[in-house]
């Protein structure tokens, strides 16, 4: 496939060749843990790396191998990962950048889970982190360490929708040698492409915009040929959070349509944010499209559109945000994102829990903040159900 071809075209043709497997159009499903050797050396060879070929699922799969090389090709990275969970993506590639003594820093604000994790890494490894604001070059120059061996970002980031400037912080870590890892989950490769703005690494729950249908949980790691195979050599093959051939499969469906699902999301937030602003029982709405969001012109530099999350505060109460979810219909409360319905969740509670209160308080989350994922209905009736949960 011609690697000058339009993002929409490259995620429906790239990494596939039908004449391949008997001109099946659909990439067909290799479900299966083992393959067999047609000898005794050959099987010697695979496992000696002097042979190409399968050997175990855990160890590869030419279902997920299809999906591997579309999402290297639309992140403009060598080579890509597969991995069962966001979570398991995000855990080897920090186990792998990292040993016992090393730091890392990190977005101010980034998953619960993210979260939970690196405190686990520093309870039981040693491995130091700090969660500062990518501001400006100083400040990042400020907070390397000697031991400093990663820099992890998510921009936007969840729930916040603050913004990294990803060229900055590039500009940054190569003074330094250090890695930056990207967790660009919120905006799909459709949206932003890290890798193609220097970054090393590129993370994604494929859970989200790239499954889009809520039927699969998964991960994804883009970057450089070499680390990667020594990634799945090491972190992937013997922790073992790999994905399942089926799972692949669905992904690569996913993707066939992903430019035109983001873009009714996209549409879809577009018509829904200055509804929110407008309405007396919203405080405050954060959206990258929005003019009067602080990072508005860093958002129009960094990403080819503004994305389908929003985020808002209410007026009120911990209990009154909870009672507004409660009232809403149409909208299901879930703390997923990127699926065709609409979902709303409340992060205090929800998918930042496990941060300390005063750690969310410092990454501007408070009790009455909602994070809204628009689905891909009619605008007009999300909106019904919207206004009406808020006029209650």
């Amino acid at each position: 496939m011609d690697q000058q071809k339009k993002f929409e075209t490259l995620a429906i043709h790239s990494g596939y060749d039908s004449l391949k497997h008997q001109g099946s159009l659909v990439p067909p499903l290799f479900q299966t843990s083992t393959f067999t050797f047609p000898t005794a050396e050959e099987g010697e060879r695979r496992f000696a790396g002097e042979s190409e070929g399968y050997i175990y699922t855990r160890l590869g799969n030419p279902t997920v191998k299809v999906l591997e090389e579309k999402m290297a090709v639309l992140e403009q990275g060598e080579a890509a990962l597969a991995f069962g969970s966001g979570m398991a993506a995000v855990s080897a590639t920090l186990f792998y950048l990292t040993k016992t003594g090393d730091h890392i820093l990190c977005s101010e604000g980034i998953y619960g889970c993210t979260f939970g994790l690196l405190q686990l890494m520093e309870e039981k490894h040693n491995i130091e982190h700090n969660l500062i604001s990518f501001t400006d070059e100083e400040t990042v120059r400020r907070h390397i360490k000697d031991n400093t061996t990663c820099i992890y970002i998510e921009s936007p980031i969840n729930p916040t929708m603050k913004l990294v400037d990803l060229e900055m912080v590039v500009k940054v870590a190569k003074e330094k040698n250090i890695p930056v890892v990207v967790d660009n989950t919120f905006c799909s490769p459709y949206l932003q492409q890290p890798v193609a703005l220097g970054c090393d690494y590129v993370i994604h729950s494929a859970t989200k915009y790239i499954g889009g249908h809520g039927d699969v949980i998964a991960g994804i790691v883009v970057g450089k040929k070499e680390p990667l195979q020594e990634m799945a050599m090491t972190t992937l093959k013997d922790i073992g959070g790999v994905m399942s051939p089926f799972d692949a499969w669905l992904l690569v469906r996913g993707l066939k349509t992903l430019s035109v699902r983001v873009d009714r999301h996209v549409e879809n937030a577009q018509k829904l944010y200055p509804l929110l602003k407008a309405h007396p029982k919203v405080k405050k709405v954060f959206y990258p499209g929005d003019e009067d969001f602080e990072q508005y012109e860093l958002a129009k530099r960094q990403m080819k559109k503004p994305g389908g999350m929003i985020s808002f505060e209410i007026e009120g109460t911990k209990e009154e945000a909870q009672a507004f979810l409660n009232r809403c219909r149409l909208i299901k409360i879930a703390v997923s994102l990127g699926d065709a319905e609409t979902l709303i969740q409340h992060p205090a509670t929800m998918t930042h829990a496990v941060v300390p209160p005063e750690e969310r308080a410092k990454m501007g989350i408070s009790d009455t903040l909602l994070r809204l994922s628009v689905g891909l209905e009619s605008w007009e009736d999300i909106w019904e159900d919207l206004k009406s949960a808020l006029d209650k």
